[in-house]
């Protein structure tokens, strides 16, 4: 490891101009500069259609198949938990939705190919541009082909919704899409923790991923069939069950197995942006900390 790598200054005049430019047209600036960096991400993927295409037809088979054993298991024993095909095609069709859309966007986070740019030194390249850091990150990968995984999540809930008679109100409707976006904050929020950490690591840890896609994977399924430890992992620790599960007793007016109190049913938007907070102050730690590895 060498010195850490100084945040080198812009152009004084280019600093005193920014300075006087009001919040609003920073904003307007960014968004702009984060849409040309993704859609060059875009233009490249498609720039191979046949080999595009394939990959988001397995990427939605794949997911397809998966659904298709999880049916079958329900031919032989009709409930999981005492849940039906609908109701766990539910909850895992709204976490599909909510895990894969992060997955896409949050790409540039993913910690292994993060780790890549720490390892190679062009993390360093990335420091010397006059753009903001956390906005070349997001749009340094964008994985289209995504959109096949996302078009399946959004399939398998669509199903849910013909199988299930979901009794919906207006704070239903209001508190569903906060479920989406509590989700999808949470896990980026581990991808951003993640990337941080290779900041002393280099390599990415892969009890990241046992997080990550293990807990995206335990989300998809009633937590009371899971054992009482993984249970109290998964609630006190990494506290995904918040996200999907309770919510999920809400939304289809199911009894709680596990007894927790009922207001744990409305946290999970909260803990979601909570910890996106939380894991943006981390980066912004790990980026005053980092030191180059000199490759």
């Amino acid at each position: 490891m060498m010195s850490t790598m100084p945040h080198l200054p812009s152009h004084p005049t280019a600093r005193s101009s920014s300075s006087l430019r009001p919040p609003l047209a920073d904003l307007h600036h960014h968004l702009g500069l984060l849409v040309r960096l993704v859609g060059a991400q875009v233009r490249s993927q498609l720039q191979y259609r046949v080999s595009f295409t394939m990959d988001v037809v397995s990427s939605f088979l794949m997911f397809g198949f998966e659904f298709g054993a999880l049916a079958a298991l329900f031919v032989r024993f009709e409930t999981l938990g005492g849940w039906t095909l609908g109701e766990v095609a539910f909850m895992g069709g709204l976490t599909a939705v909510s895990f894969k859309t992060m997955d896409m966007l949050f790409s540039g986070f993913d910690p292994p190919a993060f780790g890549e740019h720490v390892r190679k030194g062009t993390f360093d390249a990335i420091l010397l541009r006059p753009a903001p850091l956390t906005l070349q990150v997001l749009g340094s990968r964008f994985v289209l082909m995504r959109v096949g995984a996302i078009a399946e999540g959004v399939a398998v809930f669509a199903l849910a919704l013909w199988l299930v008679d979901v009794h919906w109100t207006a704070a239903k409707l209001t508190f569903l899409p906060l479920v989406v976006i509590g989700q999808l904050a949470f896990f980026a929020a581990l991808f951003v923790i993640g990337s941080t950490v290779t900041f002393w690591t280099v390599d990415s840890i892969e009890a990241m991923n046992i997080l990550t896609y293990g807990g995206h994977e335990l989300n998809q399924y009633p937590a009371h069939i899971y054992p009482l430890g993984l249970r109290r992992f998964f609630t006190y620790v990494v506290p995904t069950l918040f996200l999907a599960y309770y919510p999920t007793l809400y939304l289809l007016d199911k009894p709680d197995p596990t007894g927790m109190p009922s207001w744990v049913r409305f946290i999970g938007p909260v803990i979601g942006l909570g910890a996106f907070a939380g894991a943006t102050a981390i980066w912004h730690i790990g980026i005053r900390h980092y030191r180059s590895t000199g490759t």
